[in-house]
């Protein structure tokens, strides 16, 4: 199943018998503690205007633990994570469509989250609510209560020693900037650099100028060059393991599985015992 829906196809399914629960998970990376500026509202964003019926989800609340040694998003308690699924109305039966403002990090964590906790029908929103034609609707939707119970999955999830062993034996790749990987600057994270043998693969190269994914072809070659193929075994991360389930996202259009390295740079980088690399080389 292609896990991604264009918005057309999503608003005859909105029509349709058997509407999708949609899922709103916008969300931007906040730099309020650094700058002293006020942080970005997604809820506030929702409630302004969003694809009619569906309900918000907040990525920082509901789709991570709060921030400490496993990093600025661990994973979500399983258990809050399936409350907080049915209280957006997710249920087994019902296909799931996820969308965020548009950069679809938040929209893929969502759908990445999903997937590994055993949803069998997600799917994103490409381009996000900017692609949506539709009318929208203001104020809070809050739909009837869902039945999801996630059962985590035993693959698609990298820890800091299993990202490490397959940087060595696999493909690791490095979701963020490729200034960060380099270890020229470092906006947020105790140190810059790269776990050692990962491979720079920014997931802005992803997608178009019109902030859709590239065709699954286009994606397939791109991920080739980097060493990656159906049958490869890859990973990926980033700094928090938001932008890298983009990554993975796009890794799965192009028909290639990954796991996702979900403390990723915030939490290989806090533990001074780790090695970091520098530089436009992998190791």
């Amino acid at each position: 199943m292609n896990p991604l829906l264009s918005a057309s196809a999503l608003a005859g399914e909105v029509a349709g018998p058997n509407p999708p629960s949609l899922l709103d998970i916008r969300w931007q990376l906040s730099t309020a503690k650094t700058t002293g500026e006020p942080g970005f509202d997604g809820r506030a964003e929702y409630a302004a205007g969003h694809i009619p019926g569906a309900a918000f989800v907040d990525l920082d609340r509901e789709l991570a633990s709060a921030p400490g040694g496993r990093g600025r998003h661990p994973l979500p308690d399983v258990a809050e994570f399936g409350a907080a699924m049915r209280r957006a109305g997710v249920s087994a039966d019902r296909p799931v469509v996820v969308y965020d403002g548009g950069q679809g990090w938040a929209a893929a964590r969502a759908w990445w989250l999903l997937c590994w906790t055993g949803h069998p029908d997600v799917r994103v929103l490409d381009g996000g609510l900017p692609s949506w034609q539709g009318s929208l609707e203001t104020g809070t939707t809050a739909p009837a209560e869902g039945d999801f119970v996630p059962r985590p999955g035993v693959t698609g999830l990298l820890d800091a020693d299993g990202a490490a062993a397959l940087a060595r034996t696999g493909v690791l790749f490095d979701a963020r900037a490729g200034e960060r990987y380099r270890g020229e600057v470092e906006p947020i994270d105790r140190i810059g650099g790269h776990i050692p043998g990962a491979v720079s693969a920014p997931t802005s190269e992803n997608v178009g100028p019109d902030g859709r994914f590239l065709p699954p072809e286009e994606l397939a070659d791109r991920f080739k060059t980097l060493g990656a193929f159906a049958g490869s075994d890859v990973g990926v991360y980033c700094g928090s393991g938001v932008s890298a389930a983009h990554e993975v996202l796009a890794l799965a259009v192009a028909g290639i599985p990954a796991a996702l390295y979900v403390g990723s740079w915030s939490e290989w980088s806090a533990d001074p015992e780790r090695p970091v690399a520098v530089g436009p080389d992998p190791r």
